[in-house]
């Protein structure tokens, strides 16, 4: 059974992934889709760490929370590491949030929701809770 600050998390991870369901398709806003989606994994993940009535770290390396956690859950390591290294740059408009190759393409922005969509729901599993509950 999931705790309310877990709760509160997964409630604030659903709404940056509503966020991004609303720009998904739209080229100019790639990288916003993918600042957004780094964030839902990054609430997703402290949901996990805050449901153990563990203190949860002031960071955002997505990373260092999943090393952090003790449950098994297996995810592409070359996503989190993109993930990680947009979610700074997507928030100066210099960068716009840049892959190696320039910006997030429709495809790149859809790959990262999903993911990011796949993390809450595992984490939504894991801690019992439906989506539809933290909707109230």
């Amino acid at each position: 059974m999931a705790t309310k600050l877990a709760k509160d998390w997964l409630k604030a991870s659903l709404s940056d992934l509503m966020n991004i369901e609303a720009i998904l398709g739209n080229d100019f806003l790639t990288h916003i889709v993918a600042f957004h989606s780094q964030q839902a994994v990054e609430k997703s993940l402290k949901a996990m760490i805050e449901n153990r009535k563990e203190r949860i770290p002031k960071v955002h390396s997505l990373r260092k929370l999943i090393e952090m956690m003790d449950e098994s859950i297996e995810y592409d390591l070359e996503l989190i590491k993109l993930l990680d290294s947009l979610y700074i740059e997507s928030r100066y408009p210099t960068d716009m949030g840049l892959l190696p190759y320039g910006k997030p393409t429709v495809e790149d922005s859809r790959e990262f929701y999903e993911f990011a969509l796949k993390v809450f729901e595992d984490v939504c599993l894991k801690l019992e809770v439906d989506k539809g509950e933290l909707m109230r």
